[in-house]
């Protein structure tokens, strides 16, 4: 089967912050209380950087311009029993590459209701304690400013 046929196991994680440090979070539709950061997997064929400028628009409607920095970082995590189907049969870890955007202020944000169901900015530490995923909170903590 052709493996275009699947969702792409690798994805991006965006950081967005305000040079205070308040980070930007997105709830899920579903489940609902799941909140994380920007996130989305790359379309086969896509670089990460693409995939993040992509994202970012896509769930917030900002356009990361020449801020988008690429923290060189991956975290590497199995994916959850949820969205396996999505993923060809023999696909059991998706890749995940983290980049950050600090804005002087908090900046406009329009969600993309189809995904999600509301923003919030928190401060770094609370952020860190709401998101659902282990990774989120880890980069949170790491490339966020205090």
């Amino acid at each position: 089967m052709d493996q275009h046929a699947f969702k792409r196991p690798e994805s991006v994680l965006v950081l967005v912050h305000t040079r205070a440090g308040e980070v930007l979070l997105l709830e899920r539709v579903h489940p609902p209380g799941y909140w994380q950061s920007v996130t989305g997997s790359l379309e086969w064929g896509e670089t990460a950087a693409a995939a993040a400028r992509r994202e970012l628009a896509e769930e917030t409607g900002l356009v990361a311009g020449r801020g988008l920095i690429d923290c060189r970082h991956t975290h590497r995590f199995p994916i959850h029993p949820a969205w396996r189907a999505r993923y060809a049969p023999e696909v059991t870890f998706n890749t995940e590459h983290v980049y950050r955007l600090e804005y002087k202020a908090r900046p406009d944000v329009h969600v993309h209701c189809a995904e999600h169901v509301r923003s919030l900015w928190l401060p770094r530490e609370a952020a860190a304690e709401r998101v659902a995923s282990e990774t989120n909170r880890e980069a949170i903590l790491r490339f966020v400013p205090e």
